[in-house]
């Protein structure tokens, strides 16, 4: 039998959603068959699952030390190289500048994401040992495509992130990004729209009828005009998958680069003219609203960071005049 005592940087979750991540190796229906057998109790009580856990909490695990052992592996690649860069971090959170390339989260083959990244740089310096804190792993909670750049916030505690994402979902998080895209534009609009996914082939489709998907804001701004391309800020009033990307694509104004949702051609004579194989979109500024809670601190607080690379070199280029 084994016990683990609850710290304060693994409490506020779930009972099931712990035990996951510390018998990571376990199926979720080996975890609920061992509740359901009273196999695993909290404070010695027969749970269900859906608890909550609260700090100094104690779960017994009534399985033998081996057995325990083959289903909480930790594995922490201490080679992996940091791409990221950090922009701000304290206590209880970290801002990255993800580079095009790099995924934000882990899939299912071997590439390194963001979150190994991430993972691995606060384990070298000391802020997390996976031995320490098994039911808890460094996350993010924004995503940005593969090949998109800039801002991503990730949890260095389970507390800080479930207010990062309560915050997002209360759209008290402003997130702003830059991209070039095809033709003029010359004023400020907003954008709405319904976003269906295709899962099977990774693609959203724009709709304005209210029963084909997610409904989305997005809302624009020209920061420069050029003699066929526009460099524009936009802020996400929602958070969907491929938002601005299909949006803008929808209004006739294609993110250059982007061959799933813009203009082959145009991308084509990019390609061979900068070498580009990315669309240009970068998350450059993010600004938070927090009226309570432990993260307060960060209210009215902005974090930016530049467009670089190909991108700069891009931006420089078609709007030098």
């Amino acid at each position: 039998m084994k016990e683990i005592t609850i710290s304060k940087y693994e409490s506020n979750q779930r009972v099931d959603k712990y035990l996951l991540k510390y018998l990571n190796k376990a199926s979720k229906s080996f975890l609920y068959k061992m509740l359901r057998k009273k196999r695993i109790k909290l404070n010695k009580k027969r749970i269900v699952g859906n608890e909550i856990l609260k700090e100094n909490d104690i779960i017994q695990i009534y399985m033998s030390d081996e057995t325990i052992q083959k289903f909480s592996i930790t594995n922490i690649n201490k080679n992996i190289s940091i791409s990221h860069k950090i922009v701000y971090e304290d206590d209880n959170i970290l801002i990255c500048d993800k580079p095009v390339g790099l995924l934000s989260q882990p899939n299912d083959n071997t590439s390194i994401s963001l979150v190994d990244e991430i993972t691995t740089y606060l384990y070298k310096k000391g802020d997390y040992d996976p031995e320490v804190t098994k039911g808890y792993r460094p996350g993010i909670c924004n995503r940005l495509d593969r090949n998109t750049s800039g801002l991503v916030i990730a949890g260095k505690n389970m507390k800080s992130l479930q207010e990062l994402n309560k915050l997002i979902a209360e759209s008290k998080l402003d997130k702003h990004y830059m991209c070039i895209v095809s033709g003029l534009i010359t004023a400020t609009n907003t954008i709405e729209g319904y976003l269906d996914k295709d899962t099977i082939n990774n693609k959203v489709t724009i709709s304005t009828d209210s029963g084909k998907g997610s409904y989305i804001k997005t809302i624009y701004k020209p920061l420069k005009i050029g003699k066929d391309y526009t460099l524009l800020d936009v802020k996400i009033i929602t958070g969907k998958s491929h938002q601005i990307r299909a949006h803008l694509s929808s209004i006739g104004h294609p993110i250059i680069g982007d061959y799933k949702y813009g203009n082959r051609k145009i991308n084509d004579i990019f390609k061979k003219k900068f070498k580009l194989t990315h669309q240009l979109l970068h998350a450059y500024k993010i600004t938070f609203h927090i009226d309570n809670g432990e993260l307060r601190y960060l209210d009215n607080k902005e974090f930016v960071t530049d467009i670089r690379g190909r991108f700069k070199k891009i931006a420089e280029t078609i709007f030098s005049h």
